[in-house]
Formats: C-alpha cells, structure tokens, sequence
C-alpha cells in the first residue's frame, strides 16, 4: 500500500537526527550550521575610535569661529597613549584610530578648513559626532551567533573580528550513490544498442552537494543479488545511503529483497505521489536509505522532496523545506484524485501577480523540463483539475529572480 505525501516526508524527518559537532577552519564552516552559541570575549568596538578621517576636538571649543590648534596625529593602528585634545587644540586623526583624551567629537577633514598648522571648524558640532563609542556593536560576554545559525559572510566577519580561526559546527553527511541497472555505462565509455549513460549519479551527487553534504559515487550495481549487495553493504558505511533505480514491479528489480539481505529495515515503499511513486525508505542501524525511481526527472524531484530536507536535518538546519509562493496557473491541468502531483512549472512576475506555466512535456523521461522549470507547482491529492488561473503553492526550486521584475 502507498503512502501519503506528507505521512512519507513526516515519517523520513521523524527518524533524522543531527549529526555530531566538529571544529572546522573558519572559512569551511561557510553555510553550515553553527552548533554551540558565540559569545564576544570582547567588546566591539575594543575602543573608542573615529569612524571618520578628520580631526578630534573638543565640542565646547568648536562653538565660536576661532580656529584651533592642530597639535597632533593620530594614524589609523596607532595607541592613543600620550595624545590628548588640549583646549582650543585640535588633532588630526584617521578612521579607525583610538580617540585621544580629551576629545568629544571627531569633524571630518570636509566640514574644516585647515591653514596655518590651524582649523577652522565650518559646521556645528555635537558632542560624540563621528565617534564609534565602545561596545557600542557589541558587548563582552553577550551572545553575538546563537547555535543553529547558518554561518554566511557578515557572521563569518564577526567570528574572525574576534579572532576565531575555528568554528563548531553540526558535521557533513558522506552521501553513498549507487545506481542500479544492467543497462548502465560510465561517463566516457561507449554506448550501445539499448545502453544508457549514468547520469543520474551526476545529478544526485551535484544535488548533494548543493545541499552541503559530501557525495560518494559508489558506481553501478548490476542486476544480480551479488552486486547489490556487495555495493550497498560499501554504501552502508556511509551516513545516508541512495539508489536510483530498481525499487519498481519489474522481473529484475532486486533492490527490496538485496536491502532485506544486508539487514535494512524497510518503512515504506510507494508514496503517492507522480512523478516519485516507486519511492522507498528504509534505515539501518539509525542510517537512512533511500531508493529513489530511476527516470531522471522522478530521480530529481524525489531527492528534492525527500532526501535534501533529510540531509539539511542532519546538518543542524532548522528551515529544511525550500519556500513556497502562491501563483496563479496558465493552462488548466487534469490529475489522478488521490496523488500528489509535482507539476514542472515555470513561475514569472507580469504586473505584479505570479504567473506559473508548465515548463513542457510532463512526461519524467523529459529531462529538459527540469532545466526550464524554477518552482514545482504541488497539486493536492484531493483535486482531480485545476482550471487555468486558480492559485497553486509552488515549491521554488530556483532563483526567484523572475518574481521581481525590477532583478
């Protein structure tokens, strides 16, 4: 018996669990999560110092049209120490630089006129213009990145202006990939009468990829109970292990009964979804397995409705569904009641209101329909048609620059 849509993903998310926390560079913790909260062992700023190129002052001298003193330098990297704004003096200094004793106010070099080893303030000044203050960013002590945070550059940027060369973050699932079929050639050997190239490998590993985790192409598995288990035995030392291909009715689809010998526990096969219905869920000693269909589009769109929210689980991620939007259909569409249907569609922005267009042929041997399609339209189990232009939830799968026509 198949399973709901949504029973299936509840029930693959309900077994993952976050993998352990390891210490990475800095810059390869870029877009993982961060496992443990960040305190700042130090204010930030660390001191008080000019966010301008100017002069430092004191407020109360600059109220009269007399000019000031300069008396000093302060470049940017330099100590303060031994500097001070004497009354009615003023010193040069350099965005970034401490500001000296006695200073209020920093008057940046084009609101000054300067002659004579003298200033002559133009403007009114304030007491604390152009001063970044201490602590004023952040405080000692104070969380500045809480755990679960996905790490992108501006918290890449607060880790190292503290000085953290590591980070710790939740680990990267080593991806297994086998493919199955002995119709099936490498990338770069030849191909004969009724042989097909592997590609699927291809798109699952970039698919991984993209997700964060680590691929590890296992290669193919022929159409006999020796092969299949010896290569999914090699993907099971892995931490998610996935089989395109073999999990349907035909006469050679060995997959079940070879997942059975090396000791997977099988949770479901078949949901009822098209495309993706021969799609099953297994888990052996807390690992997960998936058996993904073997047509291209099916291959795709199963991992992505199933296997990429599995993996960002695992990698500490709180937001592991992709967004949806609301769009109005073109064309009207004919569906099998009971089943999801994941309709390749084409979402676009016309005056103001999204627009969803199929992408082409729906047929899951139609590779190209992926490569025009940004969204995948979601089609309830409930509905048997859908009439040109009703709403839809669309599953964004790619750049929403098309929805803002000002992109």
């Amino acid at each position: 018996m198949a399973e709901t849509f949504e029973f299936a993903r509840a029930l693959i998310l309900g077994k993952i669990t976050s993998l352990p926390a390891e210490q990475v560079p800095l810059l390869e913790a870029v877009g993982r999560v961060l496992a443990a909260e960040v305190k700042a062992p130090w204010d930030l700023p660390r001191w008080d110092n000019s966010a301008m190129d100017g002069f430092a002052v004191r407020a109360e001298d600059c109220q009269s049209s007399q000019p000031l003193l300069i008396d000093g330098c302060l470049p940017a990297g330099c100590s303060a120490v031994g500097i001070s704004v004497s009354p009615g003096c003023a010193v040069r200094i350099m965005t970034g630089a401490p500001v000296p004793a006695g200073c209020d106010t920093i008057v940046p070099f084009e609101e000054a006129e300067e002659k004579d080893q003298h200033v002559l303030i133009k403007t009114h000044v304030r007491v604390g213009d152009h001063i970044r203050f201490r602590g004023e960013d952040v405080q000692q002590h104070q969380v500045v990145i809480a755990a679960g945070s996905v790490l992108r550059p501006a918290g890449i940027n607060m880790l190292a202006s503290f000085g953290m060369d590591n980070v710790t973050v939740f680990g990267r699932p080593k991806v297994a990939i086998l493919s199955t079929g002995d119709e099936l050639v490498e990338l770069g050997e030849p191909v004969g009468p009724g042989q097909i190239i592997n590609s699927n490998a291809y798109s699952l590993a970039a698919a991984v990829l993209e997700a964060g985790g680590e691929p590890v192409v296992l290669g193919i598995a022929r159409d006999n109970r020796e092969s299949l288990i010896e290569k999914l035995t090699e993907g099971l030392q892995a931490d998610v292990l996935i089989t395109s291909a073999g999990v349907s009715m035909g006469d050679l689809d060995l997959v079940r009964e070879s997942m059975e010998a090396v000791g997977v526990e099988r949770l479901f096969w078949k949901v009822d979804i098209k495309p993706g219905r021969p799609t099953a869920f297994g888990i052996k000693d807390g690992k997960p397995v998936f058996s993904l269909p073997g047509n291209p589009v099916s291959t795709m769109i199963t991992f992505e409705e199933f296997v990429r929210p599995a993996l960002l689980k695992m990698m500490g991620h709180s937001r592991v569904i992709r967004p949806f939007v609301k769009a109005n259909l073109q064309e009207s569409i004919t569906k099998k009641a009971g089943r999801v249907q994941f309709l390749r569609v084409r979402v676009v922005n016309k005056d103001g209101h999204l627009i969803a267009s199929s992408s082409g042929d729906q047929n899951t041997g139609i590779l190209s329909t992926m490569l025009r399609a940004n969204g995948i339209a979601v089609l309830p189990a409930s509905r048997e048609r859908i009439e040109a232009g009703e709403e839809v939830e669309i599953h964004m799968i790619d750049a929403v620059a098309d929805l803002d026509p000002s992109l």
